[in-house]
């Protein structure tokens, strides 16, 4: 039986010398790749508590919102600084060159909701924290933090798991 990392392509020294690019193309790419990929998601899910399933953009919203579909759960969107036509609130974070901003509609997130974060990777966490704030800015809880992959290398879910969120993934790579 197939694994979802039997589905993920490892480039060699992509972007740059000496990173292994995972590649999830090749999931989405597969039929049963991907429902394998969502179903690994959705078990980490069983036993959390909640009420709403975020998704970062972009490929947050290919994992996120099949989900919630499947869950019956509403899907909210977190996206870059100006392409939500709403009221929104922002939230600043560091990059590895600079900054970036995201945000959600003011109205996405009710004042007591518990909400599962979802994104592709977790690398450094920089992205998923804002996201984070985002939620706890408009009255809601962070249940959960959802990732298909990790490089815990990056030490992103140490750096969450200090700040008390709950990280869950499934494929785990070493190094960065």
């Amino acid at each position: 039986m197939k694994k979802v990392e039997d589905y993920i392509r490892t480039i060699p020294n992509f972007p740059e010398e000496g990173i292994m690019f995972r590649d999830i193309t090749t999931v989405l790419e597969d039929a049963e790749g991907f429902q394998l990929a969502i179903d690994e998601l959705q078990k980490k899910l069983e036993g959390i508590d909640f009420d709403v399933i975020a998704g970062a953009e972009s490929r947050g919203f290919v994992f996120g919102a099949p989900l919630a579909y499947n869950m019956h759960k509403p899907f909210v969107l977190i996206r870059k600084k100006g392409k939500l036509p709403c009221e929104t609130v922002e939230e600043e974070y560091d990059l590895e060159y600079g900054t970036a901003t995201i945000e959600m509609h003011k109205d996405s997130i009710k004042p007591g909701q518990k909400v599962v974060l979802v994104d592709d990777l977790i690398a450094t966490g920089g992205t998923i924290k804002a996201g984070a704030h985002l939620i706890e800015k408009l009255g809601g809880s962070v249940a959960a933090m959802l990732f298909l992959l990790e490089l815990s290398g990056l030490e992103g879910r140490k750096m969450l798991e200090s700040e008390g969120y709950r990280v869950e993934s499934v494929v785990n790579y070493p190094g960065k």
